[in-house]
């Protein structure tokens, strides 16, 4: 009996599409150098469903899921017979004045539940498994806030795919046939000057995000060499109008006795070239000098790419040697 109940726990690891979640961690981490490390990594690559299992089973209403995701140097030490065509290290994009940082990061943990417990939960049991052969680069604890909001007021995630364009825009498809069905995702972990933004009236916020603040209405877009709002900086068309989507599932998080408000945004795409034209557009701007104006309370302090394979894939990483 109790063995039917278990066939009956969805599996939830690589599943990008997860629904938004009250709770998130996004753990990086860096691999220790030396083959040594590797082996309690390929462990856990290939045993990471059975530990979220173990975790998730008495609570199945809380939806815990995780990704892991592997950077272009762990890949090459893990597998270095193949790899994804367009796995590389995270580009760092140099504007005037602002910049995105490119900043270490070996595996990726993108944990999500209706629950934070359960998240704590499992990124303990990961980092226990883990335990000598790891360095932790960075750690998030995020949440939702209100109706999906970020800390500066505005409803995130809007413009994410559905249907069937969210594993049209997500998941690798023909031109990478051996990864097909992965998902390259790239993060960025923004520190919001609260005090800038809120002395801006709401008019000039909207402005800058391109919405309305109460009811997260579209508003019409600039002139082409004019100052660009967020919303269309980060809108990638080619010259038919063909537009080109990522997954966002971007969560605020901060610690306000210490003065911290920030955004941790991670972005799945099936093309990472998408992800690096809305950064550019961003931080150099679009005409160039004409960035992103939300970066002027917003700023970049970390910036890592990753490979999110299938559930299926991810055992055969962790394998080979």
């Amino acid at each position: 009996m109790r063995q039917a109940n278990w066939d009956r726990v969805p599996i939830e690891i690589q599943s990008i599409d997860a629904p938004l979640s009250r709770a998130a961690i996004f753990l990086t981490l860096t691999v220790e150098a030396g083959d040594g490390p590797l082996a309690p990594v390929r462990d856990l690559l290939s045993g990471l469903d059975d530990l979220v299992k173990s975790v998730s089973f008495p609570h199945l209403d809380a939806k815990l899921s995780c990704v892991v995701a592997i950077g272009s140097d762990l890949w090459d030490r893990l597998s270095p017979r193949r790899r994804p065509k367009a796995l590389a290290p995270f580009q760092p994009v140099i504007g005037n004045p602002h910049r995105a940082p490119a900043t270490p990061g070996d595996l990726l943990f993108h944990i999500r539940a209706e629950r934070q417990d359960l998240c704590f939960a499992l990124e303990t049991l990961i980092l226990d498994r883990l335990r000598g052969a790891v360095a932790v680069a960075d750690e998030v604890f995020g949440f939702r806030y209100y109706d999906a909001r970020d800390l500066l007021g505005f409803i995130d995630g809007t413009a994410n795919p559905t249907g069937d364009k969210l594993p049209a825009s997500t998941l690798v498809g023909n031109e990478d046939r051996h990864f097909a069905g992965g998902s390259h995702v790239t993060v960025q972990k923004y520190l919001h000057d609260l005090g800038v933004w809120n002395a801006k009236s709401t008019e000039a916020q909207q402005a800058v995000i391109g919405r309305t603040k109460a009811d997260n209405i579209e508003l019409a877009d600039a002139p082409a060499d004019a100052q660009k709002s967020h919303k269309t900086l980060t809108t990638i068309t080619d010259p038919d109008g063909t537009e080109h989507d990522i997954l966002r599932d971007n969560m605020p998080f901060g610690r306000p006795g210490a003065g911290e408000f920030g955004t941790y945004f991670i972005g799945y795409s099936r093309d990472p070239a998408v992800t690096q034209k809305m950064l550019e557009r961003m931080f150099i701007g679009d005409p160039p000098g004409l960035y992103d104006k939300i970066l002027d309370a917003s700023r970049a302090v970390t910036g890592a790419r990753f490979f999110a394979p299938t559930a299926e894939m991810l055992a055969g990483v962790g394998s080979e040697k």
